[in-house]
């Protein structure tokens, strides 16, 4: 199932289950409790199964009229990501001198795991703030989401698939310079409008085998990125049990896997984002998300 929340003509967000092939999304309202959104789905899915029964039931809306949210527009805590994960981006980012402290090529020997701030969440097509006053190096970063479904701490490899509930698309826009200046990457990574996340959260059942997917990267027109989450150095087993090993997952928690190679700073010169510009990514059967900078 492909869930989005969504809104209509207001600021109410609705929870739907979208059919792209019949360009329509139904309403899930009438079926949730009031006030209900996709994490209150999420934390009650053993019970909601059956949840996609009877659509032609529910009121209908075709899919290019309604306004797009991230699925989970609010998440309950910060978005936990995993940085130097696909074997070229590493050799890439070392290259750029953006690697701080030094400019290392090495793999990494465990995952580098650090966090985005819940307000830099935004929609799959809404525009993203290029923050002219406290950064002059944006770049984009296509990477695939996963979406705990059950909680837990301790989460051994053989049962981190049972802990996933589904998958999104993220693209991790991060200010190059804040993160080279702080030596760190919280508030390069975290700013306002810089996680577009969705269109879709697509159910673990709909993707049989995750290291098929296929990550791609456009910006305006020109493919930038292109790769397997096959290709991923830590793998998403490996991923749920190293955050999970002292700290519990909760229902609704978002795991951002890691970015393949082509980013704007693996270029001689950079290709940093301008205003104007048009950032496309898509992931197998996770749909696209289109961003423009504004």
């Amino acid at each position: 199932m492909k869930f989005v929340s969504f809104s209509v003509d207001s600021e109410r967000i609705h929870v739907g289950l979208a059919d792209p092939i019949q360009g329509v999304v139904h309403d899930l309202s009438d079926r949730l409790p009031e006030g209900a959104d996709l994490l209150h789905v999420i934390e009650a899915w053993s019970g909601l199964e059956q949840i996609d029964e009877d659509l032609d039931s529910l009121p209908t809306f075709p899919l290019d009229s309604v306004r797009l949210c991230a699925p989970i527009p609010a998440p309950q805590r910060n978005i936990f990501c995993v940085g130097k994960n696909y074997r070229e981006h590493v050799v890439e980012f070392g290259r750029s001198g953006y690697d701080s402290p030094d400019r290392s090529e090495s793999l990494p020997e465990a995952p580098v795991v650090f966090s985005k701030a819940t307000t830099s969440v935004s929609g799959p097509y809404d525009k993203i703030e290029s923050h002219p006053n406290v950064t002059n190096e944006l770049d984009y970063e296509a990477e695939l989401g996963i979406i705990i479904g059950r909680g837990g701490r301790g989460i051994t490899r053989e049962e981190a698939f049972d802990h996933v509930w589904g998958y999104t698309i993220i693209d991790d826009f991060t200010a190059r310079d804040l993160q080279r200046t702080h030596k760190q990457w919280l508030l390069g990574k975290s700013l306002d409008t810089h996680c577009p996340m969705g269109p879709y959260a697509v159910t673990k059942d709909e993707v049989p085998d995750p290291e098929d997917l296929r990550v791609q990267s456009w910006i305006n027109g020109e493919a930038r990125q292109d790769a397997h989450v096959r290709d991923l150095i830590f793998d998403i087993p490996e991923l749920v049990s190293t955050i999970s090993a002292g700290i519990t997952l909760f229902p609704g928690d978002i795991i951002a896997t890691g970015t393949p190679v082509g980013v704007g700073i693996g270029f001689d010169p950079p290709k940093f984002l301008q205003t104007g510009d048009v950032v496309e990514i898509s992931i197998t059967g996770l749909g696209t998300q289109r961003n423009e900078v504004q």
